[in-house]
């Protein structure tokens, strides 16, 4: 017996109540297979978030000689 067979197979199991609950585990794996897989070194970058004054990347050389400070 595959894997696959055995993965239906427990499936015909469940009661109708516990599907929808394996379906959205289903899913979430799929999408998180998914996004490991496609994933470049520049789009996992876009998701890098900076909590920082508005006017850092301005004042970036002021920020980093110690003459501004973040508060």
């Amino acid at each position: 017996m595959t894997t696959k067979e055995r993965i239906k197979a427990e499936i015909d199991t469940l009661g109708d109540e516990n599907l929808d609950e394996l379906y959205k585990i289903i899913k979430h794996f799929m999408q998180t297979k998914s996004m490991r897989q496609k994933s470049s070194f520049m789009s996992r970058l876009k998701h890098i978030e900076i909590d920082a004054p508005a006017d850092f990347s301005v004042n970036l050389d002021q920020y980093t000689s110690g003459q501004k400070q973040i508060e």
